[in-house]
């Protein structure tokens, strides 16, 4: 399953990924890990919560990553 998620970063992605593209991202992943499609209600929450985890760091870490000499997201070159 997660060898299909794909990179989320330039130049593989040519425009920045959306939170819906890293969301299906964490998503993925939670579920590889877990092991659980979509789990039991009793394990909602938790799985639910990863899933916001991961999609935040996978964001943070996209808007830091600087690729072949571009600034970071969100940072202008002077």
């Amino acid at each position: 399953m997660c060898r299909s998620i794909k990179t989320l970063r330039p130049p593989a992605l040519p425009e920045e990924a959306t939170g819906e593209d890293i969301r299906a991202a964490a998503l993925q992943y939670v579920r590889k890990i877990s092991g659980f499609r979509a789990p039991a209600a009793h394990n909602r929450e938790v799985f639910d919560r990863a899933v916001e985890a991961v999609a935040q760091a996978t964001a943070e870490l996209l808007g830091g990553l600087e690729v072949r000499g571009r600034p970071a997201r969100g940072e202008r070159r002077t």
